[in-house]
């Protein structure tokens, strides 16, 4: 059974949406530093190293911190994109998220601590190649046809 007709349920709701994730763009930030944190923390077992004990750091990634922060990417980018004119000052703080978690992936690709071809994939720095190919006119010539023949020039001479 549905509801009925003509009710305003719908106007008893206290609140529309799903609340904030953080209080305060503040509270954004010592979040993310905290992942950030926990990864310089919890260093990564390399399996190439002698023994597979050298140890190398985690690298910094958006789905690490979502996962860290309780949300998903989806959400990340939404929240992003639809904030309010008043709420500008979580634009900076992920504007800053996501340029640090670029800069520690970019740096440590760089000295060769991570391989650097899927750190340029994941931050689309990946060389692309474009193969384009212009319609050049081909040339019908037919070996029978006189008509084509360059020697029917040479006659006047």
């Amino acid at each position: 059974m549905g509801a009925p007709k003509g009710n305003r349920f719908w106007e008893f709701r206290s609140k529309h949406g799903r609340e904030k994730l953080f209080g305060s763009p503040t509270l954004m930030w010592d979040a993310a530093c905290e992942y950030f944190n926990w990864c310089v923390d919890n260093p990564i077992l390399d399996p190439r190293s002698f023994g597979g004990k050298q140890k190398i750091q985690r690298p910094f990634t958006m789905h690490g911190l979502c996962l860290y922060m309780n949300c998903n990417t989806g959400y990340f980018r939404t929240f992003k994109a639809q904030l309010p004119d008043g709420e500008k000052d979580y634009n900076t703080v992920i504007y800053n998220i996501e340029e640090t978690v670029f800069q520690q992936k970019f740096e440590n690709a760089a000295i060769g601590v991570y391989n650097h071809s899927i750190i340029a994939r994941d931050l689309g720095l990946a060389d692309k190649i474009q193969n384009e190919v212009t319609n050049i006119p081909l040339m019908n010539i037919d070996p029978l046809d006189s008509s084509t023949d360059d020697t029917a020039d040479d006659s006047t001479t």
